[in-house]
């Protein structure tokens, strides 16, 4: 058993991570937050319009303090947004205060399940594959850096997914309690 105050969600965009993590959030009693709805909500604006305003330097920063303020707490489950492992000291901080389960997924079936999204601001050019190969060969090495867990979703629905990685958690994370 691994203990940690918190669960947390990494991978890339389309691994799951907002539709499985409600599901597991509800079976172990834990608050679900997600990180980019988190910071749309503090900051009143969309993802969009903060990359546009604020440029990716600007809204990983904010990332990063939307990250801090959630991992001091305790009992939720954190799904972050795809990039959140590219600063070292969001890795370290996630690592520190969560049991972190990387969703792993292929570029094909992001593809697929991402449709024609038009709400995530890295991929509204047309060489989405291309975009999203490069994410994978900078970002699963350090998914896989920071994970305690790790889960394939490709061929999973999101009920499978969920029903697999509850039984994977229950041997493998209890939720630690902080002292008062």
């Amino acid at each position: 058993m691994n203990p940690a105050p918190n669960l947390v969600l990494v991978g890339p965009t389309g691994a799951g991570k907002t539709s499985i993590g409600k599901r597991v959030a509800e079976r172990f009693g834990l608050v679900f937050v997600d990180v980019d709805q988190a910071i749309v909500e503090a900051a009143g604006a969309s993802i969009a319009t903060l990359f546009e305003n604020l440029g990716e330097a600007g809204f990983r920063q904010l990332e990063a303090d939307m990250l801090k303020q959630l991992l001091a707490g305790e009992g939720q489950l954190i799904s972050t947004g795809g990039g959140a492992v590219l600063a070292q000291a969001n890795r370290e901080l996630i690592g520190q205060r969560g049991f972190v389960v990387h969703l792993g997924v292929s570029v094909d079936a992001q593809l697929r399940r991402l449709g024609r999204c038009s709400h995530r601001p890295l991929l509204q050019r047309p060489d989405r594959q291309q975009v999203l190969e490069e994410m994978a060969r900078v970002r699963t090495p350090l998914y896989e850096q920071v994970a305690d867990l790790s889960l394939e979703t490709d061929d999973l629905s999101p009920p499978e997914a969920t029903a697999r990685l509850c039984q994977l958690l229950a041997t493998r994370w209890r939720q630690q309690e902080m002292p008062a």
